[in-house]
């Protein structure tokens, strides 16, 4: 993982205009993964995203943590079944062909 891809949680937390403590939340909750750099926390870019849509949830619509890691919870079981039936489908093609 290069620095380049690590954003200060500082930054974060200015620029979304949200307290520190929701990153910590949402890394208890291991919703989030923080590095940690010469005393410093970053988020890699790529959680970035994530980070954007939980705030929503909990400041627009005052979802509290734990429906926060529910619902991702769940969006990630949607991810793996949707994976399962690709495989499968992709599996259930290779016998309709003969």
């Amino acid at each position: 993982m290069e620095n380049r891809d690590l954003i200060p949680v500082k930054l974060i937390c200015k620029h979304y205009k949200i307290p520190s403590s929701f990153i910590n939340t949402l890394q208890e909750f291991q919703l989030i993964e923080l590095t940690i750099k010469k005393d410093d926390f970053f988020i890699h870019r790529t959680q970035l995203k994530e980070v954007e849509k939980m705030a929503r949830l909990h400041y627009d619509l005052e979802i509290n943590m734990e429906g926060i890691d529910a619902i991702y919870n769940l969006l990630e079981q949607v991810e793996n079944l949707k994976q399962e039936i690709r495989t499968l489908n992709n599996r259930l093609r290779l016998y309709e062909d003969f």
